[in-house]
């Protein structure tokens, strides 16, 4: 028997779990992320599990035919690290990559420790992309 994905949509309010974010200012850039991704799925934001910000959704079907949802793009509050997910992943965004300012990333995770440091449009650029690359490759999202 397959087991349930443990990251799923749940029904806490996304507000309050921004309100209680820390430290303070990831309150601020919390409000700024939902702005940007809001924008770019045209979805109101939604928590999965306990700590992810979420933003419409899509199907993923891997090879051994397990399939689950994921948001289309979302956040999360990691401690020194803002968390943003871009289901896309990087390959061929090496030059807003080098544009964007510090940041650290994985396969599909952009990790950010403040936003002031970065830029912005060069964030919201990736979110637009990453959104328009997985609807296109999922066409249920």
């Amino acid at each position: 028997m397959a087991s349930e994905p443990k990251t799923k949509p749940t029904d806490v309010p996304v507000p309050g779990f921004i309100a209680a974010m820390e430290p303070a200012y990831r309150r601020d850039e919390a409000a700024l992320l939902v702005a940007m991704m809001k924008k770019a799925t045209r979805a109101d934001p939604v928590m999965w599990g306990p700590s992810i910000v979420g933003f419409g959704s899509y199907t993923y079907t891997y090879a051994s035919g397990r399939s689950g949802d994921w948001p289309l793009t979302g956040f999360a509050n990691r401690g020194k690290e803002m968390v943003v997910y871009l289901v896309d992943g990087f390959d061929g965004h090496e030059a807003m990559l080098a544009a964007l300012g510090p940041h650290r990333h994985g396969s599909s995770c952009l990790y950010i420790k403040k936003l002031a440091q970065v830029d912005l449009k060069v964030l919201e650029q990736m979110v637009q992309a990453s959104v328009k690359a997985v609807k296109a490759r999922h066409a249920k999202a």
